[in-house]
């Protein structure tokens, strides 16, 4: 339950909005002047403090630089009478989060707290975010210690500090969000909020809302106003995972937004301004999907300004020990597990595999490894076999139980055999775009045949969108019906 203090002199006005706002469901104290209110800001932390500007002995303006001094996180709205308009926006150029006009509505006043209460929400969030980083040692930190890598955190440290809009490539598992997160946590924005999205996830009719938010009555379910996430982030960063998945119509007013630092809400007429770095993600080729008219140039453009191409874990296998380790003593603290160290073998094992799904692989077979594992090592017996939970890159999946036995450095000679057998049949020049459709084609067939052409099981599996598998379809003519 959310804590809010009333700062003001007029007893009647306090008393009226302690009984309105805990009605409302706070809980509530109140204070008659300024330094009543400071020695119960000292005593209890407080969601909210709302207080008159305008009160004998300490103003409201000094109160608002005491409360930010101690408290930084606590959010401050003044009330003021129109006369003083002038004076609250002054407390809005010193820290207030916001500020009220007397007489004012209740709803009003309701509105203006929920708000703040999102506001302190997100730098919450934030804050933990930042402790839980610190407190892991690093294990959700970049680490790297190959030259590839090397070029990517040296230009973190040199765009970081800027405004710059970034745009982040790479396969998926190769820690995009990580990247946008370590930029945020290296800025001057990083006491703000960092607010992910993931534009693959969202139904197409309800992404515009998510970003941008609605008015009440807009479409069939609004009963509210509801603010978007780009007015969230306000201050702070907004991450835009898989931006290729937007809808094209999305697109255009994604790149207003940019430009104009302006957004307006489904079924609004004014435009809100904000004040967000944004920094998008994909694993496609965006420069290709625009020449083939699936993204638009203009955005593209934009977005990529500053371009941070992610290598796989497989071209930076220096790192994959050291992530290895940390994720080890990640697990092992949250396990209470007295794990310290990998065998020999087992290095070698996780050394030799290719990572179709890269760090995120990586990471889910070291969990796996340190719940299984009883000793005080990681053996090569508490391994799962790391292609047995994937799907390995330029092979099918397994067609025979047995197959799931098959050590990874077997399954990549199957296929570069099966690479071999292919070219002998066609006779000509290797082509790897005809190579990789083929494998891709027969991945697909295979998959939606274990899920009876189910469509939404079949991108789950492959772990992909529901828009990424049905446009591979579309590309491959293979016309799969939706199974119940």
């Amino acid at each position: 339950m959310s804590r809010l203090l009333i700062v003001d002199d007029d007893l009647s006005l306090r008393e009226f909005l302690e009984i309105f706002l805990r009605k409302e469901g706070y809980r509530v104290d109140v204070a008659s002047n300024g330094q009543e209110a400071l020695a119960r800001v000292s005593q209890t932390t407080y969601d909210v403090v709302l207080t008159d500007i305008r009160m004998p002995r300490m103003s409201g303006l000094d109160l608002l630089s005491e409360i930010k001094s101690k408290t930084p996180s606590t959010q401050v709205v003044v009330m003021t009478a129109y006369s003083t308009t002038d004076t609250a926006l002054d407390a809005m150029r010193r820290g207030a989060a916001d500020y009220v006009v007397k007489p004012f509505k209740l709803d009003a006043v309701k509105v203006t707290l929920d708000k703040c209460l999102e506001k302190r929400s997100l730098i919450q969030e934030n804050a933990t975010l930042r402790k839980t980083l610190e407190d892991r040692g690093g294990a959700r930190t970049l680490i790297s210690r190959s030259p590839a890598m090397a070029k990517i955190l040296d230009m973190i440290d040199r765009v970081a500090p800027t405004p710059t809009t970034v745009l982040v490539l790479g396969e998926s598992g190769t820690g995009k969000e990580l990247v946008a997160r370590t930029i945020h946590l290296r800025s001057d924005r990083k006491g703000g909020p960092f607010v992910p999205i993931n534009c693959g996830a969202i139904p197409e009719t309800l992404i515009e809302s998510e970003l941008f938010g609605h008015q009440k009555g807009s479409f069939t379910g609004a009963t509210r106003d509801k603010k978007g996430l780009f007015e969230a982030a306000e201050g702070g960063t907004i991450f835009l995972d898989e931006i290729y998945e937007l809808p094209l119509q999305l697109q255009v007013k994604l790149l207003r937004a940019l430009q104009e630092r302006r957004v307006k809400p489904v079924g609004g007429n004014d435009e809100v301004r904000v004040d967000v770095r944004v920094i998008a993600a994909t694993n496609r080729d965006l420069a290709r999907e625009v020449g083939e008219g699936r993204f638009r140039a203009d955005l593209y453009y934009r977005l990529n300004v500053i371009q941070l191409l992610l290598p796989p874990l497989r071209d930076r296998r220096e790192d994959i020990l050291p992530i290895a380790h940390h994720f080890l003593r990640d697990f092992t603290r949250s396990m209470s597990k007295a794990i310290r160290d990998l065998t020999p073998e087992a290095e070698r094992t996780l050394l030799d595999y290719p990572y179709p799904g890269n760090i995120r692989e990586l990471e889910n077979i070291i969990e796996r490894a340190v719940a299984l594992e009883t000793g005080d090592r990681i053996t090569l017996e508490s391994l799962p076999d790391p292609g047995s939970g994937s799907l390995i890159w330029g092979r099918e999946a397994p067609t025979e139980a047995s197959d799931v036995n098959v050590p990874p450095l077997e399954r990549v000679e199957r296929c570069a055999r099966a690479i071999d057998a292919w070219a002998l049949r066609h006779k000509d020049p290797l082509d790897l775009e005809e190579i990789l459709a083929t494998f891709e084609k027969a991945l697909l067939a295979k998959v939606l045949k274990r899920t009876d052409g189910n469509k939404t099981e079949a991108s789950r599996a492959l772990g992909v969108t529901f828009r990424s598998l049905r446009y591979k379809l579309d590309k491959y003519g293979m016309d799969a019906p939706e199974a119940d």
